[in-house]
């Protein structure tokens, strides 16, 4: 038996970090799809199997408020800032101010970054490219991918020197072979809340309560903390 999650990536790495414990306390296990948010929330609607959500705050109130979620489910995670990566042992630039990141950007040999129409982090990060006036002059470097987690991992994978990532703090921190450089500079913050709730056709609702209350308890707050959720 398995409860079914659609989670943006942001989540993937909690999730995993409780799947033992979770399996433990309920002999249940989980089946998570993670990728944008997006894509996420169409799969949903086009009829995907999900016991519980884990989307922005703001996507959860919809759905909740259209009946795809149920009513006083939901359970807050965290926020989650975007952060610049480089692969791990690389030189990190100062991308502490609007004039560092713009330099890091256009010195980068590629840029590593998920979907800029359906993911969070992605849309944000074009947005802020083009804030910059470097949209033109970096549009050769910009290696999209559909989600932030398949970005670093690619990023992790690739052997070119130069290379530069963008993408939420969580799934920076959760790949191998990568690290944090720093979040965006304060003009360009993005912190997005991400919540749990129970998906309104669950097929396993009681599992899937236990599930985000897990997910949204005091037992996970050391694991989201170390993942990069401020609580």
């Amino acid at each position: 038996m398995d409860v079914h999650i659609l989670s943006g990536g942001a989540a993937q790495g909690v999730v995993k970090a409780l799947q033992e414990a979770f399996r433990s306390e309920t002999g249940a296990g989980i089946a998570g799809t993670f990728g944008a948010v997006g894509a996420m929330k169409e799969k949903l609607l086009t009829g995907a199997p999900c016991d519980v959500l884990i989307l922005t705050q703001a996507l959860i109130a919809e759905l909740e408020a259209s009946g795809r979620v149920m009513p006083g489910s939901a359970a807050p995670l965290g926020r989650v800032k975007t952060g610049v990566a480089v692969k791990r042992g690389q030189p990190r630039p100062d991308v502490s101010s609007a004039d560092g990141l713009r330099a890091a950007l256009l010195a980068a040999k590629g840029i590593y970054f998920p979907d800029p129409q359906k993911a969070t982090a992605g849309i944000h990060f074009i947005n802020v490219v083009k804030q910059l006036g470097i949209l033109a002059d970096v549009e050769k470097a910009l290696r999209p991918f559909p989600n932030g987690a398949t970005a670093m991992a690619q990023m992790a994978a690739c052997d070119e020197p130069g290379l530069l990532g963008c993408t939420q703090v969580t799934e920076i921190l959760y790949t191998d072979g990568v690290q944090l450089v720093a979040a965006l500079p304060t003009e360009f913050e993005l912190a997005t809340v991400y919540t749990a709730a129970v998906c309104s056709r669950a097929e396993e609702p009681e599992l899937a309560k236990k599930l985000v209350a897990m997910l949204g308890g005091e037992g996970s707050r050391e694991v989201r903390q170390s993942g990069g959720f401020e609580l």
